[in-house]
């Protein structure tokens, strides 16, 4: 569910420079007894969320916070690009929240900037998807909540696929094709995001390989994925991939409005598109890339985190305990209500209707058999880093082996500095 209004290149590039700095060990000098807890509204908890593009969900956040009899909670509902900036800059002053969302990063673990949960989590651990479990734990302990789950595919106009008779694509060959076959004059065949930046993990384990094994290696660079990349170049140039499009991958504008025939996008998007464009739209997984490839499905998400170094920890720990452990009711309602999401809590996804027949349900399909989540030790300079083989290799015309062999330097350099 990412913010539907805002500039994901702007939001990342600000927070590689944030997460430089954690990295670096910015966060890291800041101690503990610094008067921060209830942030800039005094003897209030402080939560930050970013903007939700979803109509309802600032009021929703806010709705659950006053039903809270433990504490007062107020929440930063932070617009515009720069959620991230804002959130890591507070953290380094007394203006910091007692608890925000992000994502799981181990940057923030070893920099002791996010509070162990595992108390918390640990008597429910076995009813929450395990790769969520498995993607915010670090030494046996937890750091984090996860929210919502957000599954990523390509959508599609089933009409216009009918008339070009194009087939559902089942390799990245054949998404070429289709986009070849599906370009009009008016009409794009598909549309990846401005930047290309929301596939390239997908690709990658479309191709058979990873981001990092299981020792914490490069997994990223093999030939499939040089093969890839070269397919990728090949799309770019061809004049059936929609660029420069009035919002990016995240918003279901380019597909609702007729732009493209195929559109990548999120799980969030679905109900808007459903409501657009009726039964005559379908979804399927980012195709297989080579012959030992197989589809991808990333889950993207937003999880809740304690500012371990505030001074009300222990009831910022109980207000997260209240909602997004104990209150199914609220867990289902954001989850479900403003965009769909699949909730991490088993219990609640395997009892959601909206989630059990058509469209929906065919996304929860491809989720389960074709997930891939998050690994909390690929940090903010290893996606930068990947993100510069698409910039050199995708979008400019370079050796996607030398870019890779770049990449490869930064990757090693970041996993030498957190696991020596």
């Amino acid at each position: 569910m990412p913010a539907l209004s805002n500039s994901n290149w702007d939001r990342r590039t600000v927070l590689r420079a944030a997460m430089g700095l954690a990295a670096a060990g910015g966060l890291a000098a800041c101690g503990s007894n610094n008067g921060r807890g209830g942030g800039a509204s005094g003897n209030a908890l402080v939560q930050y969320f970013h903007a939700y593009g979803e109509a309802g969900t600032e009021q929703a956040i806010k709705k659950y916070a006053k039903a809270y009899k433990g504490a007062n909670v107020t929440t930063q509902w932070i617009t515009g690009s720069n959620f991230e900036s804002k959130l890591f800059a507070s953290l380094l002053t007394k203006e910091a929240p007692d608890l925000f969302e992000f994502h799981p990063q181990i940057q923030l673990i070893k920099s002791g900037q996010v509070a162990d949960l595992s108390d918390i989590v640990e008597p429910v651990k076995d009813d929450f998807n395990q790769a969520d479990i498995q993607s915010h734990t670090v030494d046996g302990k937890i750091y984090g909540v996860r929210m919502i789950d957000d599954p990523q595919f390509f959508f599609y106009r089933k009409s216009m696929l009918e008339k070009a008779n194009v087939e559902v694509p089942q390799t990245l060959d054949e998404l070429l094709e289709a986009a070849a076959k599906l370009t009009t004059d008016k009409v794009k065949g598909v549309y990846l995001g401005n930047t290309l930046q929301a596939v390239i993990r997908p690709m990658i384990w479309a191709a058979g390989a990873d981001t990092l094994n299981d020792k914490n290696e490069p997994a990223y660079h093999t030939d499939a994925v040089v093969d890839g990349i070269r397919q990728m170049r090949k799309l770019f140039t061809s004049g059936d991939l929609l660029l420069g499009a009035p919002a990016d991958y995240w918003d279901p504008a380019a597909l609702t409005q007729g732009l493209t025939a195929i559109q990548f996008c999120g799980m969030w998007a679905m109900p808007v598109m459903q409501q657009a464009l009726g039964d005559d739209l379908g979804i399927f997984p980012f195709p297989k890339v080579g012959d030992a490839g197989k589809p991808a499905v990333y889950n993207g998400g937003w999880s809740m985190f304690v500012n371990a170094k505030g001074d009300r920890v222990d009831e910022a720990k109980e207000y997260v305990k209240w909602l997004w452990i104990d209150n199914k009711e609220y867990q289902e309602d954001w989850a479900l209500s403003y965009g769909f999401h699949i909730p991490p809590r088993t219990s609640i996804a395997e009892s959601a209707d909206k989630l059990k027949s058509g469209l929906p349900a065919e996304g929860v399909k491809l989720f389960n058999e074709f997930g891939h989540f998050d690994n909390i030790g690929w940090t903010q300079a290893m996606i930068k880093a990947t993100e510069d083989v698409f910039a050199d290799s995708v979008r400019k015309n370079g050796d996607p082996e030398a870019a890779l062999d770049k990449c490869d330097k930064v990757v090693n350099a970041e996993l030498k500095k957190l696991f020596g």
